[in-house]
């Protein structure tokens, strides 16, 4: 089973979202189901088979989550983020101002689904293939 070791190094060669499939198909290969990423803080907790979890501590200083959401507004973070146009922090940081609580990887559906505060669903994005041009 994967270790956050392993996921961290994955993780470090994320520059842009454009670099988001590869990393994708690396942590699949480790065994990793899905994972939770609360926007506050940056913490994660990664799930693979068999009841296997991992969770990381927070990254950087706390962020206010908006109290409301906005599906628009997170499209569009997410979309010049993809594009290669903002570095991490910051699309946490406009995640946070659309309301963005914490986002879901499910490696099995190939999804990044968003979700505000209440729980609701803002956003669910299928996660491109490697080879994929945005």
């Amino acid at each position: 089973m994967f270790t956050l070791q392993q996921l961290k190094a994955a993780h470090s060669k994320v520059k842009t979202g454009a670099d988001f499939p590869a990393y994708i198909q690396e942590i699949k290969q480790l065994g990793l189901i899905t994972y939770e990423y609360w926007v506050a803080d940056g913490h994660t907790i990664y799930y693979g088979e068999g009841g296997h979890r991992v969770s990381s501590p927070a990254i950087y200083e706390s962020l206010q989550i908006a109290s409301s959401s906005s599906a628009d507004a997170l499209r569009n973070t997410i979309t010049i983020h993809q594009q290669g146009q903002t570095d991490f922090i910051t699309f946490c940081k406009q995640a946070s101002d659309a309301g963005v609580e914490k986002w879901v990887i499910d490696t099995q559906k190939m999804l990044c689904i968003y979700y505000d505060a209440a729980g609701s669903q803002m956003v669910a994005e299928p996660i491109p293939q490697l080879g994929y041009q945005f």
